[in-house]
């Protein structure tokens, strides 16, 4: 599958469903959880793109930018309530990457830490994937994120290399791992 047919195919997700989440589209009243749960700076420092202090307006601006398809990214809202209600406890998407792959991205709020939910939703986007016929997916954390390293890892990632990566957070550089999980035999 091409790169632009893969773009075109993960950005209009459908809901992936798991024994304890639903992984389903953006909707404008996650903005405010977004707000919250991303202006925690602890949050904020483990990604490449959350500032901080996290600008008002930033949350229903990102919200819009991935409804209206902008963003070029499939994005699920990570969902723990049940339909009626908004229990969105984070964010994980898949970015077009090269020849064929994905690069995954996830945070969970502070909150709901070591719950397993992070884990469960990254199975829910590895089978997605499968389905789709890409070839891997790849991930970038920083080294000081050992609970991502295991998310990581627990899902079949292994380790690939490092270097360093842009925390808009921290304001500079900083030391990351890569993963890297090939989608050969993963079943949908």
């Amino acid at each position: 599958m091409d790169s632009g047919a893969v773009s075109e195919t993960i950005q209009q997700p459908p809901d992936l469903v798991t024994p304890r989440l639903r992984l389903r589209r953006l909707r404008l009243s996650d903005a405010a959880l977004i707000g919250l749960y991303t202006s925690d700076a602890a949050l904020a420092r483990m990604t490449e793109r959350i500032p901080h202090p996290y600008p008002p307006g930033l949350a229903e601006a990102y919200v819009e930018r991935v409804l209206s398809g902008a963003s070029g990214e499939t994005v699920w809202a990570i969902d723990a309530g049940g339909d009626a209600e908004n229990g969105l406890i984070g964010v994980i998407l898949l970015r077009p990457g090269d020849a064929g792959t994905a690069v995954v991205g996830y945070w969970v709020a502070r909150a709901f830490a070591g719950t397993g939910y992070a884990g469960e939703a990254l199975g829910a986007v590895v089978e997605y994937a499968a389905g789709l016929g890409l070839a891997a997916l790849t991930a970038t954390v920083f080294q000081d994120n050992p609970a991502s390293v295991k998310v990581l890892m627990r899902a079949g990632f292994v380790y690939v290399g490092t270097s360093e990566g842009y925390s808009a957070a921290r304001g500079g550089m900083a030391p990351t791992f890569h993963y890297r999980l090939d989608l050969a035999g993963v079943t949908a």
